[in-house]
């Protein structure tokens, strides 16, 4: 089986530095992951293991496949 990563460009998040209570930066969120034989099955899948997905209003979902099970590096921005 091959695994997916499920990803939406809907909500938003806040910097590491915030206090405020309005959401500082529009990005993609990671909703989750999830396997299957293909796109489709691990799509329906993930929709059959998260259905409180719903729930929170998350429509548009975007789906790739990962190439690689384990991270290939980890970097630092302020360095």
């Amino acid at each position: 089986m091959k695994k997916y990563i499920f990803i939406t460009a809907e909500g938003y998040t806040y910097s590491p530095n915030s206090d405020e209570p309005e959401p500082e930066i529009e990005n993609c969120q990671v909703l989750g992951f999830e396997k299957g034989n293909n796109e489709t099955e691990a799509f329906e899948n993930f929709v059959l293991g998260n259905q409180h997905l719903k729930d929170m209003g998350f429509k548009d979902v975007i789906c790739y496949e990962l190439m690689k099970q384990e991270p290939a590096l980890y970097f630092s921005i302020d360095n």
